[in-house]
């Protein structure tokens, strides 16, 4: 491997005048050192990776400047020495100059977009230059302008050059904002909310939802402002309406069915822990949409997880929510999930469920074993059940068997209830 290294790098050098032999021996360089964090530290050591860092911006070929740029992304990708070195303004400020110029090739933006995620990713000082540099802006810019709406609806857009730069800058933002949480990020790039809003409205292909969820869920997550914010926009609304066309199409889509969870984890990433938008859920169809998602049973138990992880984050202080989950047979299903499945964070999500709906449970049990002297006060309990969209006409019946079967599994489970006290983070 050492050798091969040692000879690529000798024709990189002395091939400058043959962009074409030039490209192929990048290509090679890329194929080696990709995935192998000795043979990208070896080429380091050598002075490869320096040499192709300088290709980049000396080169007049933009087969080369592409190439080179490739590369780098390869060899940084998963050594972070490498991450390290190349992480320097300069860099930044060369492929912010790439994405800007009018005369870039789309490929040369795509590759210059590659680099800036690999140097961004779990990387504080790569999110900060991101910024810093105008690079951010650029790439909230592309994101806005790249795909067109019809664009974004035609059917063939894996092939589409346009569609895999816009695909790009999606990972690249997400990567701008997380992990770690970078909140300066998150505020520029919630810049963008409106507009990948109406894209949401406007297509339902899973090659634009996917993506789009991915970042607005990112970009909202632990941050009470931002979501305040996407929910002021309106944007709770269309992830509602979203997730309903796609459970109303599922018919056993395995397709559909991945991308409605999709949408659920933008959805749970707009109300965890932030409980003003949670009580705002119940003015919408969510409860009720992600319990029919829950109830066609055809998701694995890593989809469930998610599905029954935000109905926690619903009802999580919530006594409206509760309610409407009690109404749509939400805690049969809860106890189903817990008793039938063995995977540990799917019944810590299914407990935290219980748990919120505990309360409201034994509030519904204590009213069945009343007597007659309390009559009034049963009255009063009826009236504002009642209020609550006459919730317990449905579901008295079936409130003190579910209590029994709540304190039977809270005693069978301890452990995990006291777990999961602290809520189960995803």
């Amino acid at each position: 491997m050492k050798t091969d290294l040692n000879l690529l790098l000798e024709c990189l050098k002395y091939q400058m005048d043959q962009p074409t032999s030039q490209k192929d021996v990048l290509v090679t360089i890329y194929s080696v050192c990709h995935q192998n964090g000795d043979a990208s530290d070896y080429f380091r050591e050598i002075g490869g990776l320096m040499f192709v860092n300088n290709l980049v911006k000396s080169s007049v070929h933009s087969i080369v400047k592409e190439s080179a740029l490739f590369t780098l992304g390869g060899l940084a990708e998963n050594n972070v020495f490498c991450q390290e070195i190349l992480c320097t303004s300069g860099l930044f400020e060369d492929l912010c100059t790439f994405l800007n110029q009018k005369n870039s090739s789309v490929n040369l933006k795509r590759m210059s977009v590659y680099v800036l995620l690999v140097l961004v990713s779990n990387n504080k000082n790569g999110q900060t230059y991101v910024r810093e540099s105008g690079c951010l802006d650029v790439l909230l810019q592309l994101f806005r302008t790249t795909l067109s709406m019809s664009e974004m609806n035609l059917s063939d857009n894996g092939n589409n050059q346009c569609y895999q730069l816009w695909s790009s800058v999606c990972s690249a933002l997400s990567a701008c904002v997380n992990n770690p949480q970078n909140e300066d990020n998150q505020k520029s790039c919630s810049l963008v909310f409106p507009y990948a809003k109406d894209c949401l409205q406007h297509c339902t292909k899973p090659e634009i939802v996917r993506p789009i969820c991915s970042f607005i869920g990112l970009t909202v997550a632990n941050n009470s402002r931002l979501q305040q914010f996407f929910v002021s926009i309106g944007g709770l609304t269309v992830l509602d309406e979203l997730l309903a066309k796609l459970i109303y199409n599922l018919s056993g889509n395995s397709s559909s069915t991945k991308l409605a969870v999709v949408v659920t984890k933008a959805l749970d990433a707009c109300i965890a822990d932030n409980y003003a938008i949670g009580a705002a859920v119940a003015r919408y169809n969510i409860v009720p949409n992600l319990l029919m998602l829950l109830s066609y049973n055809i998701m694995n138990s890593e989809e469930k997880f998610s599905v029954i992880l935000t109905l926690g984050h619903c009802t999580d202080g919530c006594e409206e929510n509760q309610y409407v989950l009690a109404k749509n047979n939400g805690l049969p299903l809860m106890i189903q999930a817990l008793t039938e499945s063995q995977d540990e964070e799917l019944n810590k999500a299914a407990t935290f469920v219980l748990q919120n709906c505990k309360r409201i449970t034994e509030k519904l049990s204590v009213k069945l074993s009343e007597d007659s002297s309390n009559t009034d006060a049963a009255g009063h309990l009826e009236e504002d059940l009642q209020h609550r969209e006459g919730i317990i006409g449905d579901y008295r019946v079936k409130a003190k068997q579910i209590l029994d079967r709540i304190e039977q599994l809270e005693n069978e489970h301890q452990e995990v209830f006291h777990l999961f006290v602290l809520k189960c983070e995803e």
